[in-house]
């Protein structure tokens, strides 16, 4: 898993989900208490309530992205993005800022007035957008669309949305949303509950998980409550569990009690305990259909995929120590997947695991080591609880 720097804050495995707060300055948008038209108000806004409640990250918003409204083209964004520098210039504030846009020619602007982030809301349909976020080095969030600029999150099915994150390629510094909601009328609640309890799959692509999930109705509707101001208590249920599945940013409007819940989720989870050179992650509870989306996600692969109870994701390899892991794998006929530049996915049976551990030589056994106890060590947890 990729760690990716926004500013100076590290986002990804071993690090605090992030939260990121809305603030819009487009009167179109569809959410009165996120709406800060005026600069003065909007600094206020940020400096004494959305950073005291913890948000790391300000996300303005240029025009409403919500498929109900007319699309706006760049120049209108253009025009409005005189009052968003000024607020990033004005704020007195240790936080992030985050330019919601899916235009290049926008973000080259925001960039060099001083946001931290672009957030891509058509995930690269302006071609220019990957081009312009590699030239300044800048992290960008893409999320999963059609290649139009006009049609935000018009997807359907997971496949679809794989499809779409996949094309176009990525940044050094790319972050994934799979566009939870109601972008597209043929969407249904039925579509988001799939796509919600699959999100861990969205891991295999290596790179760290933004998910937008805050008062959405495919929530509200599971406990009954259609109005989205009744929809903070399942939109703080699924926060939580977003943190589980693999999300590191969280975006949202109701900062303080996001903020909570997602540190709660985070010191209590267990899933991605990580250790240092190389970085080994035991990943729990994976699904047959999460390990074969990781595998099918990798050029290179060993070993057989059946059957594997115990699956881990190593990052931070060197050359050495991934042609040491290829030949140990290829050996005791492991699977594993591995790419140049991405993390690598190891699996096996308890048993197949145990015998291989227990048969490694010498100089693989100390170029290994790292991957070597973690693998040990669950297997011991393994042992004392084989259902967990």
């Amino acid at each position: 898993m990729r760690t990716v720097e926004i500013g100076d804050m590290p986002v990804g495995d071993g690090h605090p989900p992030r939260v990121m707060g809305v603030l819009n300055m487009s009167v179109e948008s569809n959410y009165d208490p996120s709406v800060h038209g005026g600069v003065s108000e909007a600094v206020r806004h940020v400096e004494e309530e959305m950073v005291p409640e913890g948000a790391d990250i300000i996300d303005i918003g240029l025009q409403s992205a919500n498929p109900k409204n007319d699309w706006l083209p760049a120049e209108v964004e253009r025009d409005r993005l005189a009052k968003a520098l000024a607020v990033v210039d004005e704020v007195d504030a240790d936080v992030a800022f985050s330019i919601e846009t899916r235009y290049a020619s926008v973000a080259e602007e925001a960039i060099k007035g001083g946001f931290d982030l672009v957030n891509d809301v058509c995930g690269f349909a302006d071609p220019e957008m990957p081009e312009v976020c590699e030239e300044y080095d800048i992290p960008v969030v893409k999320m999963a669309s059609p290649p139009d600029i006009k049609k935000p999150g018009h997807l359907k099915t997971i496949d679809d949305i794989f499809e779409a994150l996949r094309r176009g390629g990525f940044t050094d510094k790319t972050i994934l949303d799979p566009a939870f909601g109601g972008w597209y009328d043929e969407r249904t609640f039925e579509d988001n509950w799939e796509l919600f309890r699959r999100l861990r799959e969205f891991r295999a692509f290596g790179r760290p998980i933004l998910t937008a999930t805050n008062r959405e109705d495919f929530l509200g509707d599971l406990a009954g409550r259609p109005e989205t101001e009744d929809q903070l208590p399942v939109s703080l249920a699924a926060a939580t569990m977003e943190v589980e599945r693999g999300a590191h940013i969280v975006r949202t409007h109701d900062i303080a009690e996001t903020k909570d819940v997602v540190q709660v989720a985070h010191a209590l989870g267990d899933n991605r305990e990580l250790r240092e050179e190389p970085s080994v992650v035991e990943l729990r509870n994976v699904t047959g259909r999460e390990l074969e989306r990781t595998v099918s996600l990798r050029e290179n692969t060993t070993g057989r995929n059946a059957s594997a109870s115990l699956f881990f994701q190593i990052g931070d390899l060197d050359e050495t120590t991934e042609a040491a892991l290829r030949q140990w794998a290829d050996r005791h006929d492991l699977p594993l997947a591995v790419d140049p530049g991405a993390d690598a996915f190891l699996s096996g049976t308890a048993g197949r695991l145990r015998d291989a551990v227990a048969d490694v030589d010498g100089e693989a056994r100390e170029t290994l080591a790292p991957i070597l106890g973690t693998v040990r060590s669950a297997l011991e947890r393994h042992d004392a609880d084989p259902g967990n």
